[in-house]
């Protein structure tokens, strides 16, 4: 509680961040295997008397402004880019979207290409697949179709979605390996920079689904003044104004939280050590929930 007063005590004293302009756009990260409405369903969505079909996808669709808008797909993570876009192009089109278009883009040649940057000035909507987060990250950052797309979601009413490595790769810090161990062990978990559409909060997907809640704690007891968001598979968050959160979907969204850890000593011990961490606060959130991120207001240009 003291913390959570300071903070507020120096917002008040330092009033010119609140005059810092909060990005137009959207954001839609997904924890993966978001339900296109053609696979059968899992157990949870099964005995989840809330659950919507296709809820996520349809959400997106909703999200977009005017007429007839344009969606464009970027396969980037994925090693098989075809087949990763085939799925987004016949559900999008099942949902009544008739202009889409994909943006092959495999090398950062590609990503600095004025026919595909004109592309993403016409869009309503972006949908980065899933894959690999670091082979996203390396081919965009840094380029100038990302340069667009983040002048887009600053200036203009766009969504920007992500599933799985897309949604990974929105975030910075952003973990890109830490399967040995679970993350239980200092080193274990691999973290660089994303693509920074959300700053100081690091996202994580297929959460619960595959025990990551160690390797995201690793995280933010490395970087305590960010915020760790776990998504579980068919579950999302829908970001407003770079931090205001709402949870879509059938699953549930983990939030961790260290600004307040009372104790750590990841700075201390060695490589291949496990670690201790203290004072961690973690929210569980189901879909329609909201959640506001504690973090300094950001100029999102």
């Amino acid at each position: 509680m003291a913390k959570q007063k300071e903070r507020e005590e120096a917002a008040e004293k330092y009033p010119i961040k609140s005059r810092m302009p909060h990005p137009k756009g959207k954001l839609l990260a997904i924890g993966g295997r978001e339900d296109k409405g053609e696979r059968e369903e899992s157990e949870v969505q099964r005995h989840n008397r809330e659950f919507i079909k296709e809820e996520i996808l349809k959400r997106f669709v909703d999200e977009l402004k005017g007429t007839n808008p344009l969606v464009v797909i970027i396969p980037t993570a994925s090693n098989e880019p075809e087949e990763s876009a085939k799925g987004y192009v016949k559900v999008f089109t099942e949902l009544g979207i008739t202009n889409l278009e994909v943006l092959d883009i495999r090398e950062r040649v590609d990503a600095m290409d004025v026919s595909k940057i004109d592309v993403i000035d016409k869009a309503a909507g972006v949908m980065l697949t899933g894959g690999d987060q670091l082979r996203l990250t390396a081919i965009l950052g840094g380029s100038r179709l990302l340069e667009k797309l983040k002048e887009r979601y600053t200036k203009d009413n766009i969504i920007i979605a992500g599933t799985s490595a897309g949604a990974t790769a929105m975030s910075t810090p952003m973990i890109y390996e830490g399967e040995i161990n679970k993350g239980m062990l200092k080193g274990d978990v691999r973290i660089t920079t994303g693509l920074e559409f959300l700053k100081n909060v690091a996202i994580d997907t297929h959460f619960i689904q595959r025990g990551r809640i160690v390797r995201m704690s690793q995280c933010i007891a490395t970087n305590p003044g960010c915020i760790g968001v776990g998504l579980e598979e068919d579950t999302a968050i829908l970001v407003t104004e770079g931090k205001q959160a709402e949870v879509i979907g059938s699953g549930l969204v983990t939030v961790v939280n260290g600004m307040n850890i009372t104790k750590s000593n990841i700075y201390e011990i060695g490589n291949q050590e496990p670690f201790t961490v203290c004072g961690l606060e973690v929210h569980l959130l189901s879909g329609g929930q909201t959640y506001t991120f504690p973090t300094f207001d950001q100029l999102h240009a």
